[in-house]
């Protein structure tokens, strides 16, 4: 039988052990989600690193859109990012002190809303900034699935495989998410590592071997 999504977390917490969070500040979330589209991540580390203490709301908010796409060229797409950046930083802090009011399903569809943020970049704000639970499904869980056999149609059947034995929580939620870039950057790329890999007994590319 198929691995279920509750025994794909526990394989992924004793390979990797336990993951970190993305920030414990939501503006960071935010900003970060955006200039990790197509990019690498430690583009963006380097990237936010760089531009340091001036990474808050007030201060993207005065700066010229030209400047901010100076400061985020690194990580590529800059003037499509710059300007979401912007849209979003107006966004949060117009919503700030209501956001705790709101349903998660009325800031999802909010954030997707604003030009440049998809399905996964408002899931990843759900579950980091606002600790609420929602399944990130990107193309690392996509190619997971399917190498297991698990071929789903659409990623609302991937959320549903997930959500059929894993329960509804923002911290199992971001952890996962967190596991799986950790195993599909060490051993699930697009040619992968199969060398103790915890999936090994599972995965049909180890089969065709």
């Amino acid at each position: 039988m198929p691995l279920t999504a509750l025994e794909i977390y526990q394989r992924l917490l004793t390979a990797y052990g336990p993951p970190r969070w993305w920030s414990e500040d939501p503006y960071t979330v935010l900003f970060q989600a955006v200039l990790v589209q197509n990019t690498a991540w430690n583009n963006v580390e380097k990237t936010t690193a760089a531009i340091g203490s001036r990474m808050t709301p007030s201060y993207i908010s005065l700066i010229s859109l030209e400047k901010l796409e100076d400061m985020i060229r690194p990580c590529g797409f800059f003037k499509a990012k710059a300007r979401t950046i912007k849209a979003l930083t107006a966004w949060f802090e117009e919503r700030k002190e209501t956001i705790r009011t709101m349903s998660t399903e009325a800031i999802r569809k909010e954030l997707m809303d604003i030009k440049g943020i998809g399905e996964e970049s408002a899931d990843v704000i759900l579950v980091y900034a606002f600790h609420r639970s929602s399944f990130i499904i990107d193309a690392y869980t996509r190619r997971f699935l399917s190498r297991l056999g698990l071929d789903f149609r659409s990623d609302d059947e991937r959320k549903a495989f997930f959500r059929s034995t894993l329960r509804e929580n923002a911290e199992i939620d971001g952890f996962f998410h967190w596991l799986m870039l950790d195993h599909g950057k060490m051993r699930c790329r697009k040619t992968p590592e199969c060398q103790d890999c915890p999936f090994s007994d599972e995965c049909n590319y180890t089969k065709i071997r």
